[in-house]
């Protein structure tokens, strides 16, 4: 089954076949089938939901939807972090709604980042219901008492933050229309945003570029990692769809590593330095992963990708294993395996098993290109809402 996810995502990044091994043109008129039903499929449901044949749930605070266009390395979960954080500081105590997919590491991560704070974390497929549990355990704040925040967009660190929920933010959002939402953000992943232009399974994308239209924001991610060519190239294309809208850029800054055996430790990239690295991960974007490692200085580098949201088994760490020895041999020198963080959230107890080999988790922090700008934007939305709502 990994090899056959791993054989459908070199085919959604590929867009001509005809040089492609016969197994990926082989697979390639299934997904084409598979992928017209998907396409119509979402055009029936988005109709029934703009027709009210579907229900819309509206929730009592403002909610930002963080969401994607195509599956995997789009950093959505570290803006939704970012976004929590931002809100915790402007005095707002904010709920995340997360589906907790494939083993949940997403979820997981965020609730080892935020734990100890005033943010919530909601996790289940249905959002609508999970809010509502979070609601009444918790109750919601008044708009008005909130209003001053965000019209002067002051910031609230030395003020006692209520345990009231004041805000949602919809993580993996943009496909979940059952919920409206006042601020809707969509993040691209620079290094290859659309693929080979197809809906899922024969492309990557969730859903056609036309729904761009719905975004209010754009947040081109990994922008340190592509040519201006390349972003100018993925500008033109947003705006072919809406002019108007803001972009904004993102990357992701690695800041230290930590062993599996202690999450408490702290290990400076420096570690990295001039040393023998295997990077091991099942994540949406291993390219961007794979380069900040290279950009530690590390001398020799070596990548084991496994498909997104991978969870690791017995045999995968037998390959980890080997792969680590063939580093080994080849460069003289005993390796470090680098796993992220979502891999490590996934099952942290498993990769200790590669006790003969020192295994680091990387830790990156995102950063906003004009972070001034997007935090007004984000507050001129909140203060929209509450308006709307007094």
């Amino acid at each position: 089954m990994e090899k056959l996810r791993k054989v459908v995502n070199e085919i959604a990044y590929t867009r001509v076949h005809s040089n492609s091994p016969v197994l990926h043109r082989s697979l390639v008129p299934f997904l084409t089938l598979a992928s017209s039903l998907y396409s119509g499929a979402l055009q029936i449901r988005r109709s029934l939901y703009r027709f009210s044949l579907l229900q819309k749930h509206r929730l009592p605070v403002p909610v930002i939807s963080v969401g994607n266009l195509s599956w995997g390395g789009n950093g959505k979960t570290p803006m939704v972090e970012y976004i929590s954080q931002f809100l915790v500081e402007s005095g707002v105590s904010p709920l995340i709604l997360t589906r907790g997919y494939a083993g949940g590491d997403e979820a997981k991560m965020l609730e080892r980042h935020l734990r100890g704070g005033p943010v919530k974390i909601g996790v289940g497929a249905n959002r609508a219901a999970t809010a509502a549990l979070f609601l009444e355990k918790y109750g919601c704040v008044d708009p008005s008492t909130l209003r001053t925040f965000f019209d002067l967009h002051e910031r609230a660190e030395a003020r006692t933050i209520s345990q009231k929920i004041g805000s949602i933010i919809l993580d993996d959002g943009m496909q979940h229309l059952s919920l409206s939402r006042d601020l809707e953000i969509v993040m691209l992943n620079g290094l290859n945003p659309w693929g080979n232009g197809h809906s899922v399974p024969l492309g990557p994308l969730r859903e056609p570029l036309v729904a761009l239209e719905r975004a209010d924001i754009a947040v081109v991610h990994h922008v340190d990692l592509i040519t201006k060519q390349s972003l100018r190239d993925i500008e033109n294309m947003i705006q072919r769809f809406k002019k108007s809208i803001p972009i904004f850029y993102s990357k992701m800054v690695p800041k230290y590593l930590f062993d599996v055996k202690n999450a408490r430790s702290h290990v400076a990239l420096q570690e990295l330095r001039c040393a023998s690295v295997l990077c091991v991960s099942a994540i949406g974007s291993a390219d961007a992963f794979v380069k900040s490692i290279e950009m530690t200085g590390a001398h020799y580098v070596d990548r084991l990708d496994f498909s997104d949201h991978h969870l690791f088994e017995a045999q995968d760490v037998e390959t980890m294993r080997r792969r680590a020895k063939g580093l080994e041999h080849k460069s003289n020198s005993k390796p470090i395996i680098v796993v992220t963080e979502k891999d490590y959230d996934r099952d942290p107890e498993i990769l200790k098993c590669l006790d003969s080999y020192t295994v680091l988790v990387l830790c990156s922090e995102l950063q906003i290109t004009d972070v001034d700008n997007f935090d007004s934007t984000l507050m001129r939305a909140l203060a929209a809402k509450f308006y709307v709502s007094s």
